[in-house]
């Protein structure tokens, strides 16, 4: 005979996440590693799972979290995996679902998993545009309907989910999170990285081309030709999947970019996969932060989350996050693919200190609403709610 736990009794319950994650280098898999760390330090649950996705023949190193691996292309993996879930202890499952992360067109093979599995789900959505074509509106419709509730990082979010027919009830806004780092002023940090008398933008994140970190560039010989201590660090390496396909060869545009317009003295680039730490004091060390993304339809950012957090002044594209993260003042907009909208936007910033200020203090109290350990609290009440139903 099964005993059942009693709906109460809730710190004997144990969590699944299904999702990339490290040392696999991926945003995703570091906002599940965040979340799930942040979670398990509150000590309302059993200690977490994983279930991890890799790539086609890809071996990790998984920290002992992780107790089933799914390969992406094998649809006999998920089938396997919702199986092991069945007949484990786990009594709900997180889903870090992201179309690219799965097998199958428009990821479809993840639903294959869903279909299978017989404990509620929470699946949390990196992904939404407006305007979806049949074949992903199949895929996240049947996603939608096998997940007991959708959680999406902002209310534009929610929104495109209820143009989809999404009820009301089936959606929880809960924000990207953020670390929790007090607010500096930069010149301390600087000096540690051997940045000081510098004015430094950056610009930081796995580098594709989807960045528009080109546009940033083409923005600096009218600024630095004011202003000569203007440097701009790009930090981070070639996104893994990337690489696999194109090699460098977005870098090495980028880099051909510089050298063309003379740049070489005010434009430096970090080719590597830094931890949270030292992406903290690089971020503490910004003046500017820059997020010049190409697609208005992203509708969540770990690096502008991670920019609020530290209290930087921001200029940003109006992707979707974006304009909801930086309304009321909290940052700068500038036009897509335009590079004088961006020199307009640090020119006003360098030339107008207070204003500067007054976005960074902004910014900095506005993030305090989803450092990890708040965001957890809402995913655990979230999951808290569900397993006493």
């Amino acid at each position: 005979m099964i005993q059942k736990l009693s709906p109460f009794r809730v710190s004997e319950r144990r969590i699944a996440y299904v999702s990339t994650y490290p040392p696999r280098e991926c945003g995703i898999a570091n906002f599940t590693k965040d979340l799930v760390d942040s979670i398990d330090q509150l000590h309302k649950f059993k200690p977490s799972r994983v279930i991890a996705i890799n790539e086609e023949r890809a071996i990790y190193d998984y920290d002992k979290r992780v107790r089933f691996q799914i390969e992406r292309d094998s649809l006999d993996d998920y089938v396997q995996a919702a199986n092991y879930v069945n007949l484990s202890k786990v009594n709900l499952l997180n889903l870090q679902h992201e179309f690219g992360l799965f097998g199958g067109e428009w990821g479809k093979y993840v639903n294959s998993f869903l279909e299978e599995l017989q404990k509620p789900v929470v699946t949390t959505l990196h992904t939404i545009v407006s305007n979806f074509g049949s074949t992903a509106q199949t895929s996240l419709k049947s996603t939608v309907c096998h997940s007991t509730t959708i959680v999406v990082m902002t209310r534009t979010a929610m929104q495109l989910l209820k143009d989809y027919g999404v009820q009301d009830e089936k959606i929880t806004v809960i924000p990207h999170g953020c670390p929790d780092v007090p607010f500096v002023v930069s010149e301390g940090p600087k000096t540690s990285l051997g940045l000081k008398g510098r004015i430094v933008l950056s610009t930081f994140g796995l580098i594709s081309r989807g960045k528009g970190i080109e546009y940033a560039i083409r923005a600096l010989p009218s600024l630095t030709e004011k202003e000569p201590r203007i440097l701009y660090l790009i930090i981070g390496e070639t996104h893994p999947e990337v690489r696999k396909i194109k090699g460098e060869r977005y870098r090495k545009k980028l880099m051909r970019l510089v050298e063309e317009l003379k740049l070489g003295k005010h434009v430096r680039f970090h080719n590597r996969f830094l931890s949270k730490r030292q992406l903290t004091k690089y971020l503490q060390a910004t003046d500017i932060y820059i997020t010049p993304y190409i697609d208005r339809n992203q509708i969540s950012s770990g690096t502008l989350a991670y920019a609020l957090g530290a209290g930087k002044a921001i200029i940003s594209t109006p992707y979707l996050h974006a304009e909801e993260a930086l309304a009321d003042g909290r940052g700068l907009l500038c036009k897509f693919r335009k590079p004088a909208s961006i020199a307009e936007c640090v020119s006003r910033l360098l030339e107008d200190p207070e204003l500067k200020h007054h976005l960074e203090k902004k910014a900095h109290a506005y993030s305090r609403n989803f450092t990890w350990m708040k965001v957890a609290e809402r995913y655990a009440t979230l999951f808290t709610h569900l397993l006493k139903d």
